[in-house]
């Protein structure tokens, strides 16, 4: 089968690392990234299905691994080689199209009795994920067993699979698990501001699903490009701005005093879907003494003076993945209040070019520079591969 499958080579990755710091995406040419042909993966026990990729998007984490800049903290949570690609769409063996939920907890792993956090439905808190019959993997796309979404086959396990409604198309349905990833995110989410850092797909999410769930009186949003401000006011923030006005409008908003680089008060809620050390400092900066701020992008290693953290008292807190959520004070699984989402706010619209697997680099330098090229989501498109 064809896969887009990355191995593990520290000279490659210190390739693309130096490429990646010249231009984004530029990892794909040097690293340790490349299209192969190799076997289908093995189905690896009972509840086991094959699926056969249709469309499969390219997150952030997926280009950080492309450039290098993944966290040395991943190190003994995947499996060498790997074939990338967590968002997926694809065809159940069997028939069916099908959304896989891609993090690999004790179900998945054969691992009996649960550890405590699958036990309570927290798979995103799976203390597992290096154990079981399985080689490691946090999720599909990073584990050598299962293959990943950026090839023509792969396997799945009964508790990752969720049935796509029909009223769905295959982009709305790629869709779902980075709306899913938002939804955990900003579920509960209280304050009279809240500010959303970042308007790629994910900051796009984010405030659609803050819309959604939650009830902010003043939902601000900063986008660099002019398509991405379209997206944020058309996905429901109130006000939107460029960052370099961000401090501006956030002091006039909060009545705020400024106070070197930071202001005397600030917005209740930051969510961050950046994750780089200034957008970290950003947050710390614009949040109210007190306030809350939410790492929804992925950080990897930054360097950042915490001084203000520790200073006006704020919580911060990650956000990875998904699991059950409590909503009303009903329990929900998240990839169900992600369908509900990608239907209510039609975030399928989002999807913005698709690619062949043989245009890999292609598809990873316009993902990696989307948002200056006007777009949000690049993805590929399985459906014309040959597939065996």
């Amino acid at each position: 089968m064809k896969a887009v499958q990355v191995v593990d080579s520290i000279p490659r990755y210190g390739l693309a690392k130096v490429a990646g710091s010249l231009a984004p995406g530029l990892g794909a040419k040097l690293g340790p990234v490349s299209l192969v042909d190799i076997d289908e993966p093995d189905l690896p026990a009972a509840g086991w299905h094959r699926v056969r990729p249709r469309l499969s998007g390219i997150c952030g984490s997926d280009l950080a691994t492309v450039d290098g800049k993944s966290s040395p903290y991943f190190q003994p949570l995947v499996s060498f080689p790997f074939v990338l690609g967590h968002e997926i769409v694809g065809d159940l063996d069997g028939g069916g199209r099908v959304v896989i939920e891609p993090v690999l907890g004790c179900a998945a792993r054969g691992v009996d009795p649960p550890c405590r956090e699958c036990a309570a439905g927290r798979t995103d808190n799976c203390e597992r994920t290096a154990f079981g019959h399985i080689k490691p993997g946090l999720q599909t796309g990073y584990c050598h067993d299962t293959g990943g979404g950026w090839s023509t086959s792969m396997v799945a396990h009964e508790s990752q699979i969720h049935p796509v409604p029909d009223q769905l198309d295959d982009d709305a349905a790629v869709m779902v698990e980075p709306a899913a990833c938002a939804v955990h995110g900003v579920l509960g989410v209280e304050g009279s501001t809240v500010l959303v850092l970042g308007a790629g797909t994910l900051g796009l999410c984010a405030i659609a699903a803050l819309r959604r769930f939650t009830t902010p009186g003043t939902l601000i949003a900063t986008a660099k490009h002019p398509e991405q401000r379209k997206w944020a006011r058309e996905l429901g923030a109130d006000v939107v701005v460029e960052p370099r006005e961000t401090h501006r409008l956030i002091r006039r908003t909060t009545r705020s005093l400024k106070v070197g680089a930071t202001l005397s008060g600030g917005v209740d809620v930051v969510v961050d879907c950046v994750g780089s050390a200034k957008s970290i400092e950003e947050s710390l900066a614009v949040v109210r003494p007190g306030g809350d701020v939410i790492l929804l992008g992925m950080p990897s290693t930054v360097t950042v003076d915490l001084t203000p953290l520790w200073h006006r008292q704020i919580r911060v807190r990650g956000s990875y993945a998904y699991g059950t959520e409590s909503l009303d004070g009903e329990p929900r699984r998240t990839f169900d209040l992600a369908f509900e989402l990608v239907e209510h706010a039609r975030l399928g619209r989002l999807v913005s070019a698709r690619y062949p697997l043989d245009r890999y680099r292609e598809a990873i330098d316009h993902a990696a520079n989307a948002g200056s090229r006007g777009a949000v989501k690049v993805v590929f498109d399985l459906r014309g591969e040959k597939r065996r």
